[in-house]
């Protein structure tokens, strides 16, 4: 779902460009390919668009483990990509000279937001992230901000990104005392977390970082 929103996003603005005459007097045109999740198939489809379509500047990997792990092809075949949603800090740490990003690290999420710590009265905070660079990235750098403010970081439970089955990370959420839960995972796992946290009557606010 989310790969299809920055898809859609991408063709609305290269339809704008191009009603306003394209860049530089050339119309833009999109190649998109699936990296269907996996990182393996980020970097076979970045070495696809680069060798075979010869493209000249790449957007992408939507999650930080995929795009750290196309990031050696940039350097390879010196190509340039605008990462558009990954958070990880080490994108940005790597010191990779044809990554350029448009989307907030995970750090200054976390440093944003403790601007509103004080206006939810958070007391003691869980977690709950995907198993990858991002979702441990996230629960890193939130917990840190949350610590340096006083409030108590309880339990940090991870998931698989294909898990259906949150019943157990919820179970020891639940029990765990806290006032609030953060989130980190895609737009379709967050649906599941919020209708078993339900069904398991967590009381905790719930947070999508």
């Amino acid at each position: 779902a989310s790969g299809n929103y920055v898809v859609q996003g991408a063709e609305i603005a290269a339809s704008f460009l191009n009603d306003s005459g394209g860049i530089l007097g050339k119309e833009v045109q999109l190649l998109i390919e699936d990296n269907k999740s996996n990182p393996k198939e980020a970097v076979a489809s970045a070495e696809k668009l680069i060798v075979r379509d010869r493209v000249p500047v790449l957007m992408g990997a939507w999650s930080s483990t995929y795009t750290l792990a196309v990031m050696p092809k940039l350097i390879e075949h010196g190509v340039p990509m605008v990462v558009e949603t990954s958070s990880s800090d080490k994108i940005t740490t790597s010191a990779n000279p044809w990554i350029f990003r448009i989307s907030p690290t995970s750090a200054m999420e976390a440093k944003s937001f403790g601007e509103k710590v004080a206006d939810f009265g958070i007391e003691r905070a869980d977690f709950l992230v995907v198993n990858n660079d991002w979702g441990l990235g996230a629960a890193e750098q939130f917990a840190e901000m949350l610590e340096s403010m006083g409030v108590e970081v309880g339990v940090i439970e991870t998931m698989d990104a294909r898990a259906q089955n949150l019943s157990a990370q919820l179970a020891k959420i639940k029990a765990s005392g806290g006032d609030t839960l953060f989130l980190t995972t895609s737009v379709e796992q967050i649906t599941l977390v919020l209708k078993q946290a339900r069904e398991q009557r967590v009381t905790h606010r719930i947070i999508t970082t």
